[in-house]
């Protein structure tokens, strides 16, 4: 498969997400959000689970990014942290499997320049994606032969934890797209349709949106914050 067969470019991409603690839990609301972001002209979907992403790709034709979230014990890796994930992923369909890509060792020892062999030599057909949280990850991606490069872990990382994807103007990420030749798509904490578009005006090849779109208490509370500064009452006064 070809990355640009899939219509990607430049496109809005919606990650339609939720986990085991959270009201919108469930692979039939799922693929109901993919429907509707769909008919809101998203081009694809970026969806965790292989359950999730089987219903995802029943209801609607876009392509489909795909990861499953495990934890397994205290290690950090958990974005299709191993072997097991992407097998589970591959049995779906779907076009695109993204995983972490961080320099972090991963719960199952293997090194991540041998666990994208094994995909590559198993599964040729998959497109992969890495979710990396700088630059020099994404650099070593990029030699390892990824198809995508996606900053998703920017600020979620040991290292990153005090970094913005979106700070001084998307810097991390103007930096990426300089760098780093394998497409770039931008991804994390991407509140409005103008942080967007901004992304793209600084040559990312696509763009993901996740809570600001499908994840209604998230919003919820970022509306409720902003009346309280604006009314200057205190969650104590509420």
């Amino acid at each position: 498969m070809k990355l640009d067969t899939l219509g990607l470019a430049g496109r809005l991409i919606v990650s339609c997400q939720a986990l085991e603690h959270e009201p919108l839990h469930g692979s039939e609301t799922m693929g109901k959000m993919a429907v509707a972001a769909k008919q809101g002209g998203a081009a694809g979907i970026r969806a965790n689970t292989a359950e999730d992403v089987t219903e995802i790709r029943r209801r609607v034709d876009l392509p489909v990014i795909g990861i499953v979230k495990r934890n397994y014990g205290e290690n950090p890796v958990f974005i299709t942290p191993t072997l097991r994930e992407v097998g589970e992923l591959a049995a779906t369909g779907c076009e695109i499997v993204a995983l972490d890509a961080t320099d972090r060792p991963r719960p199952d020892g293997m090194a991540l320049d041998e666990l994208v062999r094994q995909i590559r030599a198993r599964y040729p057909e998959l497109l992969l994606m890495a979710d990396v949280s700088n630059v020099r990850e994404g650099a070593q991606a990029q030699r390892l032969g990824f198809d995508l490069v996606s900053a998703t872990l920017v600020g979620y990382t040991e290292e990153t934890q005090a970094q913005k994807l979106y700070a001084d103007d998307f810097a991390i990420l103007k930096e990426m797209v300089r760098e780093i030749e394998t497409p770039i798509v931008a991804e994390g904490n991407i509140m409005t349709p103008e942080m967007a578009a901004r992304c793209l005006e600084i040559g990312v090849y696509s763009v993901v949106v996740g809570g600001a779109i499908t994840r209604p208490q998230q919003i919820t509370e970022r509306f409720v914050a902003e009346m309280k500064r604006g009314s200057g009452l205190s969650s104590a006064g509420r």
